[in-house]
């Protein structure tokens, strides 16, 4: 399996930074391989323009699906967008890390899904959904909050945290065709002690290891031993 990390955050000994780490370890380790976008190292702009095309439509108004189409059909995306993509193609699982920040993603990310995932590469008419471009792919959201898990429930000032990520959950994962798995959330991570992290990391490493599975070499391994080769 190849994953594709996706992380924002500007900090790298953040406790997402180290989220991220621990999650490339755990997949590395079981054999499988993984790609990250380090989208403030790599300075990726979040900002859409008539920057993200080499290619024009129209040279009278900007109508940004518009172009996008016209450069999937012409090969006109810039160099950043043309390297992302390729990364979310290759990839059989990818994984979003970010902080929630103001109930959402940093705007860093939110541009990332604008510009990167066009329309005509990402999605198209008649292609939402069910009848989406990916669905061999699995989307996992990976998060680190400030609050509680007792302030994102049900009962508490922010709301349930899967109402909280419904956006990000059924109209962008869910949109491109893929399979949205459950988020993994580190509740209150500032507020937590070191034990408390580390549990969080073992937590997901686990999870990942959970959502990979077994790796190609493993299987080929167990077959062999249960063929008596």
């Amino acid at each position: 399996m190849h994953a594709l990390f996706v992380y924002a955050h500007p900090e790298p000994t953040s406790f997402t930074g180290a989220l991220k780490d621990a999650g490339v370890a755990a997949l590395r380790q079981a054999g499988h391989t993984v790609e990250v976008s380090d989208l403030y190292a790599e300075n990726f702009n979040p900002v859409a323009g008539r920057h993200d095309f080499t290619s024009v439509a129209d040279v009278t108004r900007f109508h940004y699906q518009t172009e996008q189409a016209h450069a999937q059909e012409a090969q006109g995306f810039a160099s950043d967008l043309v390297r992302e993509q390729q990364r979310f193609l290759k990839a059989d699982l990818i994984v979003w890390l970010y902080p929630i920040w103001w109930g959402g993603m940093p705007a860093i990310l939110k541009g990332w899904f604008d510009r990167v995932l066009a329309f005509g590469f990402a999605y198209a008419e008649g292609r939402r959904f069910d009848s989406g471009f990916f669905p061999g792919k699995r989307g996992l959201l990976c998060l680190s909050t400030g609050g509680t898990r007792q302030r994102f429930s049900a009962d508490g000032v922010f709301g349930d945290i899967h109402t909280v990520l419904w956006p990000a959950q059924r109209l962008m994962i869910e949109y491109l065709g893929m399979d949205a798995l459950e988020p993994f959330v580190a509740y209150a991570a500032p507020r937590v002690d070191a034990e408390g992290r580390e549990a969080y990391l073992r937590q997901w490493q686990a999870r990942l290891r959970e959502v990979a599975g077994p790796c190609a070499g493993d299987l080929t391994r167990a077959r062999q031993f249960i063929s008596g080769k």
